[in-house]
């Protein structure tokens, strides 16, 4: 494996991104649930402001009942009761809608963000988020971090409302007795440093955490992938430790975190009761001295604690501050740039003459295509080889747009692709891989899946051209097969690829090293089928074998990022530094 270059960027670290942009999305996630949000802000309200009327209720009610124990006349005394009974119960009502809203607002929010992630996901060049992040890391901020983030409009909305309750706790201590609020709010700056304290510190854990969270699991995700080749390495237990390396600082980060909301509990479990002491003191002494009754110093002691209540409050922040590490997260994805297309469409009837002028493009810091000038003339087969490294892949991406250059032009039929209508491009290119990656329930639909929906018998005729028709109908079920259950040997599975490309074949064909696991028989029928059996067009095939060169009508020989010469096989084969790349490949190195 090459080393990465010293100034190359690593695929974990994301730059930082303004609290702008993370604002923007907790801002964007609140808008999109906007009803729900606004009924959770109702109804937490309403549950507030019966848990405010609640004390004020008990306390007169039971003023009413030690006079009518007294003997007394205290007119009443029933509708008091009875207040007091649908107080409680409209407090359980609401928090009840509170909690059932709340999940769903929850529930939606992040579903919006993961479909807005992914859709920005898929709109990047295939190797703009790979060369970034890594798939752990993308699946976990596709995931838990969007779910963290999409807590926030409930988080808002319940903590914009549990602020009425000290607030309105306040104003009835207040109410009740002018001094007894002076005295609570005495402590009220203490309260103030321990929320701030709060905030800070759990802040940066709460980051640091997620970070670490996103290694573990991308690291899993690639123990996963290579699960085979652990199995028979034998290195089940050293990839076990590499993948737990980072539980270490995992649990700092975690220790860090519980460590910050423990210091502002203990705060808040010592301050709270001594802030209520001290207001049930000066009401005690308030009312011997005949200024409160002993319903007034109940609601003043309730009324002290609700207005006292940091640890809702706290747990709200901690939510808040959770969902925007997220949100930085998601915004660290969003912020990559998206492929900009355009709308000219292509020539009807072209040819498909394909044309590089002085492309440049670098990965990592490192050039790979340097100053490249290439013309594929319109209805030709070109073979693209070259030594491993030599930039034949990226050529191939950028010839039919699945990355763009960072300088030069890439057209096709005359039209520069970022100017083409992004739909009718991928009608007209098609891609055949390597190692092709197939989606849909059966292999028909697989072969099937693509820009547009080929019918049953040009599927049928995709799959015999690539030699793939005659195992397909040993299968059970054959074309109807389920393709998660069909077994597909390694040159199956890229004959299926080839036919899914065959059956959408546009003006430009381009096959990235898609036969290499094929057989020399098969790849010879696949060779002929291009020519007699798929429709007509430009080919451009990235090939190791000295077969495949010489079958195409030119070849383009890429040395070190650059076309170091483009002719006949039979002219090139005259030099021994084009043998030689053939050599170096391993392929057979016979002539023409």
């Amino acid at each position: 494996m090459a080393p990465t270059p010293r100034n190359a960027p690593s695929r974990n670290a994301a730059e930082p991104v303004p609290l702008a942009r993370a604002s923007g999305i907790l801002a964007g996630a609140v808008r999109h649930s906007a009803s729900r949000t606004l009924a959770l802000f109702l109804f937490s309200t309403a549950s507030a402001a019966a848990a405010v009327a609640l004390p004020a209720a008990l306390g007169h009610t039971l003023d009413l009942l030690l006079e009518e124990a007294a003997g007394e006349e205290a007119a009443g005394v029933e509708l008091a009761v009875v207040l007091c009974a649908v107080l409680v119960a409209a407090e359980v009502l609401f928090d009840a809608l509170e909690a059932l809203v709340g999940g769903a607002t929850s529930a939606r929010s992040t579903a919006w963000l993961r479909r807005c992630g992914a859709d920005h996901l898929l709109s990047l060049a295939p190797h703009r988020a790979a060369g970034r992040f890594t798939p752990g890391d993308l699946v976990t901020r596709l995931t838990g971090n969007a779910a963290e983030t999409g807590t926030a409009p409930s988080t808002a909305a319940i903590g914009l409302a549990s602020l009425l309750v000290p607030a309105g706790a306040l104003v009835s201590l207040a109410l009740i007795d002018l001094w007894l609020a002076v005295v609570f709010l005495a402590g009220i700056p203490l309260l103030a440093l321990l929320l701030r304290a709060f905030a800070r510190g759990s802040s940066d854990s709460i980051s640091q955490y997620q970070r670490v969270q996103a290694d573990v699991a991308g690291r899993l995700l690639e123990a996963l992938g290579g699960a085979r080749t652990v199995a028979a390495a034998g290195t089940a237990e050293r990839e076990l430790a590499r993948v737990l390396a980072p539980l270490p600082e995992l649990g700092a980060q975690g220790r860090r975190m519980w460590q910050v909301y423990g210091r502002a509990s203990v705060g808040s479990g010592i301050l709270v009761p001594l802030l209520t002491t001290v207001v049930l003191a000066v009401g005690g002494m308030r009312l011997v001295g005949g200024s409160l009754s002993v319903g007034d110093l109940l609601a003043a002691a309730r009324y002290a604690a609700l207005a006292a209540g940091l640890g809702a409050v706290v747990g709200q922040l901690n939510s808040l501050l959770r969902s925007g590490a997220a949100a930085r997260r998601i915004a660290e994805l969003l912020a990559l740039p998206a492929v900009r297309h355009g709308t000219r469409p292509l020539p009807a009837g072209g040819p498909g003459r394909v044309e590089l002028r002085a492309v440049t493009l670098s990965r990592g810091g490192a050039p790979v295509l340097r100053g490249v000038d290439l013309v594929v003339p319109g209805g030709t087969t070109m073979a693209v080889v070259g030594r491993s490294g030599a930039g034949k892949s990226t050529l191939a991406a950028v010839a039919g747009r699945l990355a763009d250059p960072d300088a030069g032009v890439v057209l096709l039929d005359g039209v520069p692709l970022t100017e083409t209508d992004p739909s009718e491009l991928r009608r007209e290119v098609g891609y055949a891989f390597e190692r092709p990656v197939l989606f849909g329930e059966t292999v028909g639909a697989a072969i099937g899946f693509g820009p547009y929906e080929p019918t049953v018998c040009e599927i049928g005729a995709a799959a015999r051209a690539a030699g793939a028709d005659t195992f397909v109908r040993l299968l059970p079920g054959g074309y109807s097969a389920p393709l998660a259950d069909a077994p597909l040997s390694g040159g199956e599975l890229q004959r299926l690829g080839l036919a899914r490309a065959f059956a959408h074949a546009g003006r430009l064909l381009i096959l990235d090293d898609a036969t290499s696991s094929l057989d020399s028989v098969t790849e010879l029928h696949v060779g002929r089928a291009l020519v007699h059996d798929v429709r007509t067009g430009t080919r451009l095939l990235i090939a190791h074998r000295v077969s495949s060169a010489a079958r195409a009508d030119l070849v383009a020989w890429v040395e070190d990022g650059r076309i170091r010469r483009v002719g006949p096989h039979e002219r090139l084969w005259e030099e021994p530094d084009y043998r030689a790349v053939f050599a170096d490949t391993g392929q057979d190195t016979g002539g023409s």
